[in-house]
């Protein structure tokens, strides 16, 4: 292939993974606002135009929430849909705390079937996170945090745990593990945690795994390196090289955790993955930035495990 040609293959390669990457949180509420509900045959989720009774822009964050909620716990009038819990089960309460939004459900919420349950977390969250100052939700069932069906944390979602599309089957949602390298204790070292993902098949394993760095671990032994509030821009691979582009708030210092580990963190984990082999970092697009006093973000990182406490590993 000549080399010209190679290039701006290449190049349009590259433009395609930045797009995807950069896939919208939530929907823009200048196309309205939508109610997910499940189709009839219990296969995909659909969504309705959102008409509240009162002007969203007079309406608080808990009237939206408490508006949107009482909506899906109705019968839609199209006999083509149905509200996403099933039988008689209920929605018991909601909290909402600094962005997350817990919903708490009926103990027999755990008697739905896989497929059901799933598509029923997906109507739930869809629908929410539209919601100006809903960052993330959680399930619980009872005083406890909502289980997969091989008994592990299902954790914080996201709008893009679903990604909304044209058609889209059950099917399309896939589980994956992968494994995620947080802070120890005392922040000198990292141990390792296995988390597994319930996530749409649109979605990178890279975006997936630092959308997970983001979160946070799972268990107890570990801590978030990353700072609380830090948004991803952009993350995508080429020729096995990660770039990961973060906001202003990955420069936010937290000095219980040694530079290195935040670094290696997210160096380690991304390089798990079988098409990463090194990572450079950047904030808004800048590699010209040294992380605290040195750490070159001009550098491109590779593996480095001496950081990693193996007793202290987990998995999740």
């Amino acid at each position: 292939m000549k080399t010209g040609i190679k290039t701006i293959l290449v190049g349009i390669l590259l433009l395609l993974l930045l797009a995807s990457a950069g896939c919208a949180r939530r929907r823009d509420p200048k196309d309205g606002y939508v109610l997910f509900y499940v189709n009839k045959e219990g296969t995909k989720t659909v969504y309705v135009p959102y008409e509240p009774e009162k002007e969203v822009d007079s309406m608080s964050t808990r009237e939206m929430i408490e508006d949107m909620l009482a909506k899906l716990g109705e019968n839609p009038e199209s006999l083509e849909y149905k509200r996403p819990l099933a039988g008689d089960i209920q929605l018991m309460s909601y909290k909402l705390e600094g962005g997350q939004l817990q919903l708490t459900f009926s103990s027999d919420y755990s008697q739905m079937d896989n497929v059901t349950e799933v598509l029923c977390r997906a109507s739930y969250v869809r629908t929410l996170m539209q919601v100006k100052g809903v960052e993330n939700i959680s399930f619980y069932v009872g005083d406890t945090p909502l289980l997969d069906a091989k008994g592990n944390p299902v954790g914080i979602m996201t709008a893009e745990s679903f990604i909304e599309n044209p058609g889209e089957q059950i099917n399309s949602i896939q589980t994956a593990k992968i494994t995620l390298y947080f802070a120890n204790a005392k922040g000198d070292g990292l141990v390792s945690e296995v988390q597994e993902c319930h996530y749409n098949s649109n979605i990178s394993m890279e975006k997936l795994v630092m959308e997970r760095l983001l979160i946070g671990p799972l268990g107890n032994e570990g801590r978030a390196t990353i700072p609380t509030g830090t948004k991803l821009v952009s993350v995508s691979v080429l020729d096995g090289v990660c770039f990961v582009n973060l906001d202003n708030g990955f420069l936010n210092q937290n000095y219980d955790i040694e530079e290195g580990v935040v670094i290696y963190s997210i160096v380690n984990s991304l390089a798990e993955l079988p098409n990463v082999n090194k990572v450079q970092l950047s904030v808004n697009g800048d590699t010209s930035i040294t992380y605290r006093e040195s750490f070159s973000l001009g550098t491109v990182y590779e593996r480095n495990l001496d950081y990693v406490n193996a007793s202290e590993s987990s998995g999740q």
